[in-house]
């Protein structure tokens, strides 16, 4: 491949932070008309692999800023965000679109940081293309590598970028070695770098056997021809990239010309090259350095050249609203509207600002729009519809928003003040409404309770918990109705500090608190209890006077209420007065202030007056006379226990058994779970888990990861007190 991306005289507008500053001004965005020359490119890659950087690289190669930003000072194109500025990471997806010879390439940034997962998997829901980011300092992870593996059974067309290349430890070779370990035979580079004086300066072409010179410094890059040296070094790199080329070529006989000596033609080779990209079955290396500008070229040209545009790409199942398959959309400006919120943020000038894939249709501004979003209400996202009015779309660039009259199929965009939107959420036309497929949102699995520190908080917290929510699917705000606690259902510690500085940013008072696991009481034995209720007050008393025999149900069995009263000692209009005095009081309950179930209460005898008994007389018998015998008797404190399977790496099984056990864990099993992995089961009180989605991530170097479900409650051990 020897096309080299040239800049683009385009420029972003100016925006609100420090990063805007190394912009030139422009009144307008760049919008795409051709979904062919269209790519949606997402980066993917561990924190700290160089995603961002690598961006502002890029940015800087196309002269659409002035210098590159920096991590630490906040002022990188893609970190706009004040949560991102403060842990000194990615935590949003952000879009950074690139116009590179008519080509509009939009790049989103992704988290590379477990705990922002959901983001990272709305980015490849928008995207056509991943490119996998790796550090030639520290190599990849296992969550790279499972990454890896959720885009190949998509077959989404990928290429890997080695960054830090300018380190003084970086190790090339080492770390293409475990990307081929990793990733498959199928990774291979078409550059290897060319060292002088031990550092490297440039990038020999194996194809084209020319070098990119970058020693004279960026973006000043220069071609020559390679010495002899330099070809003979990388002979064998060459080759084996010719062979995966050919391998992968439809033509049958290339393999059998080349092994014969034959000279394949490079724009035979580059073609077959290409359709192996955009087919996702060959996968490019390129190497990079954000300092340096090394491989911007090469990278952009791949970019541009390999990845397949949007008709190309895969699109998501649509239905009408009565959820009857509609028919299968194509990447057509003139299609039916389809579009897709990726991500929802809020701007403190426009409000709700939505960042959408238009996958059919043109969206257009002052077009009337169907808002709808169905299948996320166990995440506390009701299903909701809704009609609304498109005001103006934007071309984002960070923090900027740059105005655009329209955006066609393929193509992404910013809406700004749709106020029913919220991510994952479909706008279609007003006409012909409907709802794409969702995508697999990962569950949030470590709580937190927090409290306002005050009542005056009490809205302002509903308020901006609803705003925060409507953003994040991987959040989940849990309303506990027995412990009566405000609980966040988070995907790490991580997630949890940016939600609560989001939170405290829009003015909220708040404090976390220990999170209270909802227990059970029952009676551990039968037990008999006896309730007067008698006041005098001069006029009408209150008289009410039963008895009642106590005795525990099987686990499950529920409640029982039987009445063996005899002789009418007991009218029968107060009989279901007592009955639903106990169940009050087995709703406050009678020992540690926790619910009482699995019971049989039988009422056996009691008395009553002619003028001074009453419905509220006998209620409150009821209640007295069930505290009355759980005094008398023995109450047995219930835990909940869930069913746990976790999937880990073999070398963390032991290490993940000793820990469960540690928890009162018990071990229902394990299987084999593909190559290397093995799913654990087990059944564990659900105090033990409120930390757990940290503690296996530190057990298995963030690898490990589990889901729940609820199973039943257990009687608390007589040696555990649970908080």
């Amino acid at each position: 491949m020897s096309v080299k991306g040239t800049k683009d005289p385009a420029r972003t507008a100016a925006g609100r932070n420090g990063a805007e500053s190394r912009r030139a001004d422009a009144s307008s965005g760049f919008a795409a008309e051709d979904p062919a020359k269209i790519r949606n490119v997402a980066l993917v890659g561990h924190s700290g692999a160089g995603k961002t950087m690598l961006i502002e690289a890029l940015l800087a190669a196309q002269g659409m800023i002035t210098r590159k930003g920096s991590i630490p000072d906040g002022t990188t194109v893609s970190d706009s965000d004040p949560a991102a500025v403060h842990q000194q990471r990615s935590v949003t997806l952000s879009l950074v679109p690139l116009l590179i010879d008519g080509i509009k390439v939009n790049l989103l940034d992704t988290p590379g940081y477990p705990d922002f997962i959901g983001e990272l998997r709305a980015g490849l829901r928008a995207a056509d293309a991943a490119l996998f980011v790796v550090s030639a300092v520290d190599g990849i992870d296992a969550t790279t590598t499972a990454l890896w593996g959720e885009c190949e059974l998509i077959q989404l067309p990928r290429a890997v970028a080695i960054t830090r290349m300018d380190h003084p430890r970086a190790d090339y070779d080492g770390v293409l070695a475990a990307c081929r370990k990793a990733f498959g035979e199928g990774v291979l580079p078409l550059y290897v770098p060319v060292r002088t004086g031990g550092e490297v300066t440039g990038l020999l072409g194996l194809l084209s056997g020319t070098v990119t010179d970058y020693s004279s410094g960026e973006p000043a890059a220069a071609l020559r021809a390679a010495d002899a040296a330099e070809l003979a070094a990388s002979t064998s790199a060459r080759g084996e990239l010719i062979e995966g080329i050919i391998a992968e070529s439809e033509d049958e006989t290339l393999m059998d010309r080349y092994l014969e000596g034959e000279d394949i033609d490079t724009d035979v080779l580059v073609a077959d090259l290409e359709t192996a990209v955009e087919r996702g079955t060959f996968f490019p290396v390129l190497s990079t350095s954000a300092v340096s500008g090394l491989g911007t070229a090469e990278l952009l040209e791949v970019l541009v050249r390999a990845f397949p545009s949007p008709p190309a790409g895969r699109l998501p199942g649509a239905a009408d609203l009565a959820g009857v398959p509609a028919e299968a959309l194509r990447c057509d400006p003139a299609g039916p509207l389809a579009a897709e919120v990726v991500r929802t943020s809020v701007d403190p000038f426009l409000g709700r600002v939505c960042l959408v894939r238009v996958f059919s249709g043109t969206l257009r501004e002052d077009a009337p729009v169907h808002v709808g979003g169905h299948g996320l209400a166990d995440r506390g996202h009701q299903d909701h519809d809704s009609d609304e009015r498109v005001t103006h779309l934007y071309s984002p660039l960070g923090a900027s928003l740059r105005p655009v009259p329209y955006c066609v199929a393929g193509d992404m965009c910013a809406v700004a003040k749709l106020g029913s939107a919220e991510t994952g959420d479909t706008i279609s036309g007003r006409d012909r409404p409907l709802l794409l497929a969702t995508w697999e949102m990962p569950e949030p699995l470590l709580p937190v309770a927090v409290e306002p520190d005050s009542r005056s908080d009490e809205d302002a917290l509903a308020r901006s918990l609803g705003k925060i929510a409507a953003g994040d699917p991987t959040l989940r705000v849990e309303r506990n109705a027995e412990t009566h606690q405000l609980v966040l259902w988070c995907m790490g510690e991580a997630h949890v500090e940016v939600v609560l500085d989001r939170l405290r940013d829009q003015g909220v008072k708040l404090h976390t608190v220990d999170v209270v696991t909802p227990l059970r009481e029952t009676f551990a034995a039968p037990a008999a209890g006896h309730g007067r209720h008698v006041k005098q007050s001069g006029g009408h008393g209150q008289y009410a006077v039963c008895d009642i025999d106590v005795e525990p149900l099987p686990r499950g069995g529920g409640f029982e209420f039987v009445d063996k009263t005899v002789g009418g000692v007991i009218p029968g209009t107060f009989i279901p007065s007592v009955e639903k005095g106990v169940r009050a009081q087995m709703e406050k309950g009678v020992s540690a202030g926790f619910p009482v179930v699995d019971l049989r209460v039988t009422l056996t005898g009691g008395k009553a007056h002619s003028v001074d008994s009453s419905d509220a007389a006998f209620q409150a018998a009821g209640a007295l006379a069930l505290r009355e015998a759980a005094a008398a008797g023995r109450i047995q404190l219930l835990e909940p226990v869930s069913s746990v399977t976790i999937t880990v790496a073999d070398e963390h099984v032991g290490s993940v058994m000793s820990d469960l056990s540690a928890r009162r864990g018990r071990l229902t099993g394990t299987t084999s779970s593909g190559e290397g992995l093995t799913e654990i089961g087990a059944e564990v009180p659900d105090q033990e888990l409120l930390r757990y989605a940290v503690d296996l991530r530190a057990l298995t170097a963030g690898t490990g990861r589990f889901r729940r479900r609820y199973l039943r409650h257990d009687p608390v051990p007589a040696s555990f007190s649970p908080s």
